[in-house]
């Protein structure tokens, strides 16, 4: 028999959850989910480096795009997807594929994960450059989905990334940056939507969140290219004019409305006193970085 791998081992310290009461079974998930964050703390090297290299891709034209097989698919897709109303990016920007296609999302195909073929269709798909970030998601490590998508990737130069729980994982042989946060066996034995579902999440949304950051997709803290696409967004772009232009709510909301609805040039244009178009072209000429625009930490231009 071979070698069980990490995520598929049985956790003792819930071998007899079966009996336990509800609160008892919520308890004992929280202890073993406490160690989610543990583990991605022993990564933080590695997802600082994954994420200059994601940006620094951006900054060359280049895309990220996220391939995985059931749970891990799944997140990889709602990261991506997140990424275009949050960060304001353009579609393909930041892409996410999950063996078995859309259908996937909705229906587990538990048997995508083993076809080398779904892979290289996908990876084809993408149309994958030197220029592009390509990264494999998946808790054991070893789908043939994910190692054609990373082996077909490397052949065209374009750099790799793999997240796994497994220390042991086949991906890292294809894997520029190697990203392992060793979460420890599943509290259900082999139910590995669970804490490894949460690990791939969070480093997900580090990698996404902190290359956005470091090309200028924020200012301070606040996500001043968010596409405000309904009235909650709305009023949160509403409110970062005001917090970051230092002005009343109704006056930002003048900005806003005048500026297209852009956080940025509405910010510009409050703080310049100028017209749209003006304030467009200072925002141009500083690579779109309102932090290129406000020169120091107290709002001032």
């Amino acid at each position: 028999m071979s070698k069980i791998v990490l995520t598929e081992r049985s956790n003792p310290q819930t071998k007899n959850i079966d009996l336990m009461s509800a609160y008892e079974i919520a308890k004992a998930i929280n202890e073993e989910d406490k160690k989610v964050a543990l583990a991605i703390e022993t990564q933080l090297k590695q997802i600082g480096d994954a994420i200059e290299l994601i940006a620094q891709a951006f900054e060359r034209g280049g895309r990220l795009a996220y391939f995985g097989a059931g749970t891990s698919g799944r997140l990889g897709v709602l990261d991506a997807s997140e990424c275009w109303p949050t960060f304001g990016v353009e579609h393909g920007m930041v892409v996410g594929y999950i063996a078995g296609g859309d259908k996937a999302l909705r229906f587990s195909i538990e048997n995508s994960e083993d076809s080398e073929e779904l892979g290289l269709k996908d990876i084809e798909d993408f149309k994958p450059t030197k220029n592009d970030i390509i990264v494999g998601i998946s808790a054991n490590g070893g789908p043939k989905y994910v190692l054609k998508v990373l082996s077909e990737a490397k052949k065209v130069g374009a750099k790799t990334i793999g997240i796994s729980s497994n220390p042991e994982a086949k991906l890292q042989e294809f894997s520029d940056i190697f990203i392992n946060p060793v979460v420890g066996e599943e509290a259900i034995t082999g139910s590995s939507r669970m804490k490894s579902g949460s690990s791939q999440k969070m480093v997900l949304n580090m990698l996404s969140t902190g290359a956005m950051i470091r090309i200028g997709k924020t200012y301070q803290n606040y996500m001043i290219d968010v596409r405000m696409l309904n009235e909650k967004l709305v009023d949160r772009g509403v409110r970062f004019v005001s917090e970051i232009a230092e002005i009343p709510l109704d006056e930002a909301k003048k900005y806003i409305d005048l500026s297209n609805k852009k956080v940025k040039t509405a910010i510009v244009m409050a703080k310049q006193k100028c017209s749209k178009e003006e304030a467009e072209e200072i925002l141009a000429q500083n690579n779109g970085i309102l932090r290129k625009v406000i020169k120091d930490n107290h709002g001032k231009i």
